[in-house]
This record gives structure tokens, C-alpha cells and sequence, in this order.
């Protein structure tokens, strides 16, 4: 049985910053682009890296 996915950790704050990485999610706009593409351990490897990342200090994701 295939590793079920993670919810989408998208928040409905869909701006990008400079480097173009999404203000509320915190994925870049390449990640954002394949999501649906990737694979469920790709998915929640980046999920996990999320909290992390540079600005991510007000992140919330309830999907973890």
C-alpha cells in the first residue's frame, strides 16, 4: 500500500517574495507548480523542511 499524502499546506496567503517562494505556505513557486505531480514521500519531505525555512516563523500547518 502506497504512503497516503499530506494535506496541501497551502493557507490562502498566495504572495511571492523575491525569491519566489510563497509568503504563506513557504514553498517555492516550483514546488507549488509539480505538487500535484510529486510523490507522497517527496510531498512530506517537504512538508517537514516547511517550519525551517527563512520567514517561517509565523507558519502554521495543520496537516502534520
Amino acid at each position: 500500500m502506497s504512503q497516503p499524502r499530506p494535506p496541501s499546506p497551502c493557507i490562502n496567503i498566495c504572495t511571492l517574495d523575491e525569491q519566489q517562494v510563497c509568503l504563506g505556505c513557504r514553498r517555492t513557486l516550483d514546488e507549488i507548480a509539480e505538487w500535484s505531480g510529486m510523490s507522497a514521500e517527496t510531498q512530506w519531505r517537504i512538508v517537514a523542511e516547511l517550519p525551517q525555512r527563512p520567514g517561517s516563523d509565523d507558519f502554521w500547518y495543520a496537516g502534520g
